[in-house]
């Protein structure tokens, strides 16, 4: 292990999606590489892509993979704020791990001054264990209305004095006014904390912009410390649902299975589809109209953040006669999280965790109700699956508030600790549902999947497995990344 003095170095962007994860993602993994040891850092993310740690508590999902990009284990301390918006207005404030409640925005930006402590305790004590952090911005800084007790961007790098690079994506066109625009919008103090920016998925003879990057070094006196090419075929997990529709790619070949998840309009946690959108045998597609899935082999009803907005939201738009129809053709069904609650007979809401409906008819399609209640369960789960009447492992991760009772859970989907029933397989075996997030990334679990889907391909790729292919693909993303950004420019934006 590389022993190095502690350092801390921030990553942010121009505007929200130039490339911060993936960059931080890169980097650590690039200090990993030279035998560093470092870990990532997020002061305060907004997903509703989260990932639950060892601790029981809930981060954003990016900061899932950039500690996998470090190969730790991902940790509270990783991401001390997490809102999750359940509204145009609102979200659920995540402190630690844990929900405090929801806030409004303008309630939220008023308790913001009351968590900077709590995220600069949280950097120390990761700084504490790791000598190197590197930290994703949220957003950009430059965002004026949000720059009064801002603990996501430049506040908190002036709060612990630490060195920035603003990252920004010309794919998206006006990448120097966005530079320019960002750095002409900081204070003087901000400004100079700026060791390099970065311009990012570049396509096409680098040359070509050196008359810019001259132009815009001349005018802020930062330099432009990498042109990262556009980088083909790279799958790293997102954790913003912009990214959704980049399962959607061309026509399903004939010999694939036809999986079609429907894009509900709280969709949470859809990293569950990533291992499905990049198997070989499996076609997957993100639909938001039932006409859309007329040729899907199994329909998924995924996660939600606010379970009775999106099932009412699927009834208004046909989905439960869509769902109905295609279990009347042979068609398979599974629901996860939010889907399982969906698929049962009705979802109570006495606490009004979610909104002023108590009480929602769901599609009655399994022998269950479910009672939300404010008690969220988040866990770590291994487990043994019995689908297909087989017992294999598989492992996951619970984020649910509601618990589940009705006939149905007696024929479980799996079984935890050998003891507890989970999840629901239905009696003609058209139904499957499950709490369990993360269920696909599982290496036994798609086989069995496949042929629970009557799946009958003679040349199935039974070997893909999704946890090394992430691997891979860390790893090709740092190579990459490195040829343009080495480390020794790294170590100088660290002044390590």
């Amino acid at each position: 292990m590389t022993k190095t003095k502690k350092a801390t170095l921030m990553v942010q962007g121009a505007t929200s999606d130039a490339g911060k994860s993936i960059l931080v993602t890169a980097i650590c993994r690039i200090l990993k590489k030279h035998d560093f040891n470092v870990a990532p850092f997020k002061p305060q993310n907004m997903a509703l892509n989260s990932a639950v740690t060892a601790q029981g508590g809930e981060i954003g999902r990016a900061q899932a993979v950039q500690a996998q990009a470090c190969k730790l284990d991902a940790h509270i301390l990783m991401n001390p704020i997490l809102l999750k918006p359940n509204s145009n207005t609102g979200s659920q404030v995540i402190v630690h791990g844990k929900s405090i409640g929801n806030m409004d925005a303008k309630t939220y930006h008023g308790y913001k001054p009351n968590l900077l402590n709590e995220v600069i305790n949280s950097h120390k004590q990761l700084n504490d264990l790791h000598n190197i952090v590197i930290v994703e911005g949220a957003g950009s800084p430059a965002e004026i209305n949000l720059r009064e007790h801002d603990i996501a961007n430049m506040g908190f790098a002036e709060a612990i004095d630490c060195p920035v690079i603003i990252v920004a994506d010309i794919h998206r066109g006006g990448v120097f006014a966005h530079l320019y625009g960002t750095f002409e919008l900081l204070s003087g103090s901000e400004q100079k904390r700026i060791k390099g920016f970065v311009i990012n998925q570049f396509r096409g003879d680098v040359s070509l912009l050196q008359s810019g990057l001259d132009w815009l070094e001349q005018k802020t006196g930062i330099p432009v410390i990498s042109v990262i090419p556009y980088i083909e075929n790279l799958h790293i997990e997102a954790e913003d649902s912009m990214q959704l529709l980049r399962f959607n790619k061309g026509s399903a070949d004939q010999t694939q299975l036809k999986v079609c998840v429907i894009n509900l309009p709280k969709i949470s946690n859809f990293t569950d589809f990533d291992a499905l959108s990049v198997h070989p045998d499996i076609h997957l597609q993100i639909c938001k109209k039932p006409e859309q899935c007329e040729q899907a082999d199994v329909i998924i009803i995924p996660g939600s953040k606010s379970v009775i907005a999106d099932l009412t939201w699927l009834k208004q738009n046909g989905w439960d006669k869509k769902i109905k129809q295609h279990l009347r053709y042979a068609g398979k069904v599974m629901g996860i999280c939010g889907g399982l609650q969906m698929l049962g007979e009705a979802i109570f809401d006495p606490e009004h965790v979610e909104s002023d409906v108590e009480y929602l008819n769901a599609l009655n399609l399994l022998d269950y109700q479910t009672t939300l209640n404010k008690q969220k369960t988040l866990s770590q789960v291994k487990a043994k699956c019995v689908l297909n009447k087989q017992n294999f492992e598989v492992s996951g991760y619970e984020i649910h508030a509601g618990v589940t009772t009705g006939k149905a859970l007696d024929n479980h989907f799996c079984k935890i600790d050998d003891q507890i029933n989970e999840g629901v397989i239905s009696s003609d075996n058209q139904i499957m549902a499950t709490y369990l997030h993360g269920i696909f990334d599982a290496p036994a679990f798609i086989p069995e999947f496949l042929k629970w889907a009557d799946f009958n391909s003679t040349q199935t790729n039974s070997n893909f497995n999704y946890q090394v292919f992430k691997e891979q693909q860390i790893d090709y993303l740092a190579s990459e990344v490195e040829k343009v950004l080495d480390i020794n420019k790294i170590k100088k934006c660290l002044n390590i």
